[in-house]
């Protein structure tokens, strides 16, 4: 790109959340970046049926817990969740599955350039930010009132000066106000912060509560945005499961990795397999270098194997193939240098694939190359399958607020792929499971857990998918993504409930007024649903009634015809 780009100057629009990618546009081609707003957001709120359930769930809850008509109330509860796919579910959990929906925060909409948020939308932005004192928020509501955005694409195309930016989401990181500014991302020597350590540690505790028993191995997805935006969370979750820490030299730059005692940490020491997106290994090699380095310490330590799975794993490894200790101790994978994602995102979207191995094959051919502490990657396709093998827990972050796991097929190439992996090397599922740390203190969710609040708080939602209409096609494209991105999860880890195509097909495709409204905003998107929702069927995902089945194929050669009749025009 820089031989190509030579001295014209690159002026490039970047969302104001993304300082990741930004920084690869920099690295590339000496873009000046020029942020934009990403879209408006705004609690999910409750509808239709969810909206009786919780109506229901607050009546019983205000009753003698030994009256009568509470009994009765249960019974009329229970059938209004079987009718929302929430049975067999206590009154109890249930109350707090749908605060969980309720509260959940989803974009409103996209946003367009140079067009100030609506009052009403402004309004609801600023009711989320619960964390801000009032001083920041009328900052914030004056500030989101002004339009930046042009002005600073025509400054910059007369060639002023464009001011710096930290790059990150609105709700927590005010500072990216006001929008139009050259974005920008981290200093590498520091992290991870002296904060995203503590944090982190915090973060890797919750997931070993949640999960049933101490995993003795984690699969980890590693994102270079999810790290920069936080300062390195991931990154010390990570050390933090394996009972080490970060050094800095007496200046303060990030140096290496040293082990906790056994005795201060606790428990055993877990046996992480980190595998990074080619981002993270493109803007972070500190970073790279750091956690091989831990994984080579745990290996290497003088300690029980009962309380240091790394090591345990990597001298059974040196048994079974005669290797050196070092190569036994490779944690950290990605792709081979200048190479990108795990191509599983491109198989599901093209509907390329046969069985679901092909995917494992996919990904371990692109992800099999080993980071050691050198920072040089070598392909060890034998190494990682053998990691593989011993996978208890796959886990990924969410950090992102406008981006769930069903909204870019990125979270289903990484951690899908792996998962798929697993499963093939195992021949068992390992548990899969999402860390949202889009607010408070963070949660950590199983991935079925998470495909299902989104379906409800996102993909059925009106106050989304209308949200979506209002931007004609694009809005239609973005919605069919959803719709295969979930499928995409089915295909990697079969941890997609039925319910979830049955009401996206009865949203979309089956009710015959929105199917046109769709296929005359896009034809081309509305008919790629309806032929993903029965390839999903045919992949035996879900499996619909005759009656289901039938309306859904002559809804999709409806389709199918109206963009045959719009070709030939």
């Amino acid at each position: 790109p820089d031989r190509l780009i030579g001295e014209m100057p690159n002026i490039y629009l970047y969302a104001s959340n993304n300082p990741s990618e930004a920084s690869l546009a920099k690295r590339r081609s000496g873009a000046v970046t020029i942020t934009h707003l990403t879209p408006p957001l705004a609690a999910s709120g409750l509808y239709k049926g969810l909206l009786d359930l919780k109506d229901s769930l607050t009546r019983w809850r205000a009753m003698e817990k030994d009256g009568a008509e509470r009994d009765e109330l249960q019974d009329l509860i229970a059938q209004q969740a079987d009718a929302v796919d929430l049975g067999n579910i206590s009154p109890d959990q249930l109350w707090l599955k749908l605060l969980e929906t309720e509260d959940a925060l989803i974009p409103d909409g996209l946003h367009i350039i140079g067009k100030p948020l609506s009052d009403a939308a402004r309004a609801e932005y600023l009711s989320i930010m619960d964390h801000a004192d009032e001083e920041t928020r009328a900052r914030v509501d004056a500030l989101l009132q002004q339009e930046t955005e042009l002005d600073a694409i025509c400054r910059a195309l007369s060639a002023h000066y464009i001011e710096p930016v930290p790059g990150g989401d609105l709700i927590r990181s005010t500072d990216i106000l006001p929008t139009g500014r050259n974005i920008h991302a981290f200093d590498p020597f520091r992290m991870p912060t002296a904060f995203a350590c503590q944090d982190g540690a915090k973060q890797a505790q919750l997931l070993l509560d949640t999960h049933d028993a101490v995993p003795r191995t984690v699969a980890l997805v590693l994102w270079g945005s999810d790290n920069i935006k936080s300062d390195g969370g991931p990154i010390a979750q990570a050390l933090a499961l394996m009972g080490c820490v970060p050094r800095f030299d007496s200046f303060g730059r990030l140096a290496g990795a040293d082990l906790i005692s056994l005795e201060d940490l606790g428990r055993p020491r877990i046996d992480v397999i980190m595998t990074l997106s080619g981002i993270f290994r493109d803007l972070l090699p500190l970073q790279t270098r750091m956690l091989a380095e831990a994984a080579q310490k745990c290996a290497m330590a003088d300690e029980p194997i009962e309380m240091n799975f790394v090591r345990a794993h990597a001298l059974a490894y040196v048994e079974k193939t005669g290797c050196d200790i070092t190569e036994a101790a490779l944690r950290v994978f990605s792709n081979a240098e200048g190479a990108y994602g795990s191509n599983v995102n491109q198989l599901v979207d093209s509907s390329a694939f046969g069985d679901e191995d092909e995917l494992a094959d996919a990904y371990q051919a692109r992800k099999s190359f080993a980071y050691g502490t050198d920072g040089k990657a070598s392909s060890n396709a034998a190494l990682l399958q053998s990691q593989l093998a011993e996978v208890d827990v796959a886990y990924q972050n969410l950090e992102s607020v406008e981006l769930g796991v069903t909204t870019v097929d990125h979270y289903f190439d990484t951690l899908g792929g792996i998962a798929r992996a697993v499963k093939r090397a195992k021949g068992s599922e390992a548990a899969v499971y999402i860390g949202d740390q889009t607010r408070g203190a963070g949660k950590v969710r199983t991935l079925k857990e998470q495909v299902a609040l989104e379906t409800r708080s996102r993909s059925l939602n009106p106050k989304f998918f209308e949200g979506l209409l209002k931007h004609g096609a694009e809005g239609v494209r973005q919605i069919e993504a959803q719709v295969t991105n979930t499928m995409g999860w089915s295909a990697t880890t079969g941890q997609v409930d039925p319910w979830v195509y049955q009401r996206l097909s009865e949203t979309f495709v089956l009710d015959e007024e929105m199917r046109q409204r769709l296929a005359d905003l896009n034809p081309t998107a509305s008919s790629r649903m309806a032929n993903r929702l029965l390839e999903a069927h045919d992949r035996n995902y879900w499996s619909p009634d005759a009656e289901t089945l039938a309306a859904l194929q002559d809804a999709a050669d409806a389709l199918e015809d109206q963009l045959e009749g719009i070709a030939a025009q």
